[in-house]
């Protein structure tokens, strides 16, 4: 048998051959309604604040809908929050790369499991 593999995917979705939403991004508007801002977010993705403002921005354009709003500072400093948008985009679509991964290891059982590294070699 072949050692135990572990079937990975990973969806994203295009607007004019352009990324308009991965898994990745909206683990960032995730990051920005916990937070509570696109700077405490970009930390606490790793990543520099200009890509995750790039991101949202990219997201926003391409989909045609606002997702980020954003309050500016003053005396007890500005914010983001995601809007209902934002809330309904993430909602599906961490639904739909659910069923997605869950048929991966369906079909992965399917082809995979019980095949032999001699079945592979010949």
């Amino acid at each position: 048998m072949l050692p135990p593999l572990q079937p990975r995917v990973n969806i994203w979705f295009e607007v004019d051959n352009k990324v308009a939403i991965s898994l990745w991004r909206v683990r960032l508007l995730q990051a920005v309604g916990r937070t509570g801002s696109i700077s405490a977010a970009a930390v606490a993705m790793g990543v520099q604040y200009k890509l995750a403002w790039q991101r949202i921005h990219e997201m926003e354009e391409r989909l045609g809908l606002s997702l980020v709003a954003a309050t500016v500072g003053g005396r007890g400093g500005g914010g983001s929050t995601l809007t209902p948008a934002a809330h309904t985009l993430i909602e599906h679509f961490l639904a739909m790369a659910d069923v997605v991964d869950k048929q991966a290891h369906v079909e992965y059982r399917r082809h995979f499991g019980g095949l032999t590294k001699k079945e592979v070699s010949l």
